[in-house]
């Protein structure tokens, strides 16, 4: 047997044992046991409902990363818990939430292992042409630790909000960094990824070309620009996402205006089916997460408040695909975002 495969074989068992210890506190990532919004929301209550730690992530975590030169190996990265050293380039890395997923695929790296959220089925579709073949290793809040030292990898890139009870343990299988959070810090989440796999530059140029695309879009809309409502179908709420969500800062990049009820610094509002028209917008782009029979989406519909929008009447209410719009959390969501908007909004 190889050092690297005994190594990895000793790891597997004191991440076993530490499993067994730490069992039964895997709902740290959402904001509820029940709450399946997951990568778009922000998970912890306290966080996704505001709060100083809320508004704070995005400076804080800009101004994480390292100081280590292009090509510079051993590295270290400063992050949310701590210090990590990174001896050599990465070259198995493994992912722990959709974000994660999406900036290293844009950057070019095949994970190994991925966590998906609760409910979904894998890769999203969107990335799946260029995210290989990574293997399972459980859920973004139940995370698999004995599936992911199995893997070997040389590199953990997960947040805080969702693992940091797991942090200690995935310290041990392999050099890990973590974000704060994930959701509206989309952009630092990237540049911090970027550091520790040493693709700062490539990161910094797929952002500049977002922001590029995002103003043109702006600007061929127009100066007499719709008010863009962002409705998405929850198994237990339903909500209207605000400024500090993913989705927010596209439209914010793009110069679109929101109503009143969706122009506040957090991630989203709530509504009742009976108050569905609290949506209303020029345009209104709805997300359905899961099954929608699940949710409360033909209830509100169904409501004469719905029906008489004057985006509803005017066919100008639609469907948008839920794993970009609303769980990419990545540059590659986010340009396509871009380009769904366009083909609704530049006529």
């Amino acid at each position: 047997m190889s050092l690297r495969r005994r190594g990895g074989a000793a790891v597997v068992a004191l991440v076993a044992a530490l499993s067994l210890a730490a069992c039964g506190g895997q709902e740290s990532g959402s904001a509820s046991g029940s709450d399946p919004a997951k990568a778009g929301d922000g998970g912890k209550k306290s966080v996704a409902t505001g709060g100083k730690d809320f508004g704070d992530a995005a400076k804080k975590t800009a101004a994480m990363g390292t100081d280590a030169k292009p090509g510079q190996f051993p590295r270290t990265v400063t992050h949310a818990l701590g210090k990590t050293e990174i001896k050599a380039a990465p070259k198995r890395v493994v992912v722990l939430d959709v974000g994660e997923l999406d900036n290293v695929v844009s950057l070019g790296v095949k994970p190994v292992g991925y966590a998906p959220s609760e409910g979904d089925d894998g890769i999203p579709g969107y990335l799946k042409k260029d995210a290989g073949e990574p293997k399972s290793v459980g859920t973004i809040n139940n995370l698999n630790l004995e599936a992911i030292a199995n893997l070997e990898p040389d590199l953990i890139l997960g947040s805080q909000l969702r693992a940091a009870d797991k942090y200690k343990e995935l310290s041990k299988i392999a050099p890990t960094v973590f974000s704060i959070r994930p959701g509206f810090t989309w952009k630092e989440n990237y540049l911090l990824n970027a550091a520790a796999l040493d693709k700062t530059a490539d990161a910094k140029a797929k952002l500049a070309a977002y922001e590029t695309k995002a103003k043109k879009l702006g600007t061929d809309i127009g100066p007499k620009k719709p008010t863009v409502s962002m409705v998405r179908y929850l198994p237990d709420r339903i909500r209207l996402y605000a400024k500090a969500s993913f989705i927010g800062t596209i439209l914010e990049d793009a110069g679109l205006p929101r109503p009143k009820n969706q122009q506040i610094n957090e991630l989203a509002a709530e509504v009742s089916p009976e108050k569905i028209d609290e949506a209303d917008a020029d345009w209104i782009f709805t997300g359905v997460y899961g099954d929608p029979k699940a949710t409360k989406r033909d209830t509100a519909q169904a409501n004469p408040l719905w029906k008489n929008l004057k985006a509803v009447k005017g066919g100008q209410a639609k469907d948008v695909p839920d794993e970009t719009w609303y769980l990419g959390l990545g540059v590659t969501a986010a340009d396509e975002v871009l380009d769904d908007l366009r083909g609704d909004l530049v006529k």
